[in-house]
């Protein structure tokens, strides 16, 4: 349960973008990017900061790394595959940060622009819980931001991932909470 939110708090959205929101996940993308806007327009009210993140791994260290797992390299994807769902209804204000790794921290300008603003706490939601939402929330907490995670605004590929990373790391970074529990915050 989220018990406040910083006054200066940012929606952080990881990886809503067609590519990802088009795999097969444990729990409905369409319930997923419902949420997301619901919290974009409530941080649109307040007046909040409202970071977009996608992800383009071209290029990286780790896209280069041996590993049993198959990815797909950046290169070898179409363009629509790297943009966000047209749900999530962007503003030239909004902070855009494209990573090539898992937290949106790594190698971006994210935390410098979260300072500019004078951002203390983020509300975390998107796709993949154990992989982006959670690499973020470890930089955000690393980094001293106050986290709360969108529990019904997150989804992994797989169920069993997404809720160890939501019983075991998320309470040890930040808190959960739902979606109308954040907007509730907010007021």
């Amino acid at each position: 349960m989220i018990t406040t939110l910083d006054k200066n708090t940012a929606l952080v959205l990881i990886d809503l973008q067609n590519g990802i929101v088009n795999l097969p996940l444990a729990k409905p993308a369409h319930e997923i990017v419902a949420n997301a806007v619901k919290l974009v327009a409530a941080f649109r009210k307040a007046g909040l900061p409202i970071v977009i993140v996608n992800v383009n791994p071209a290029g990286s260290a780790g896209s280069k790394t041996r590993k049993d797992a198959k990815q797909p390299a950046g290169g070898e994807l179409p363009a629509e595959w790297f943009e966000i769902v047209p749900q999530i209804k962007t503003e030239p204000g909004d902070i855009f940060i494209t990573k090539r790794t898992w937290g949106a921290f790594y190698d971006t300008e994210l935390h410098e622009e979260l300072q500019k603003r004078g951002v203390t706490g983020i509300v975390l939601a998107g796709i993949a819980t154990s992989i982006g939402v959670e690499g973020t929330a470890r930089g955000a907490f690393e980094r001293g931001y106050n986290i709360a995670i969108a529990k019904d605004a997150i989804t992994d590929m797989f169920a069993d991932a997404h809720e160890h990373s939501l019983k075991y790391i998320f309470p040890r970074v930040g808190e959960v909470g739902d979606t109308d529990n954040i907007i509730e915050k907010l007021g």
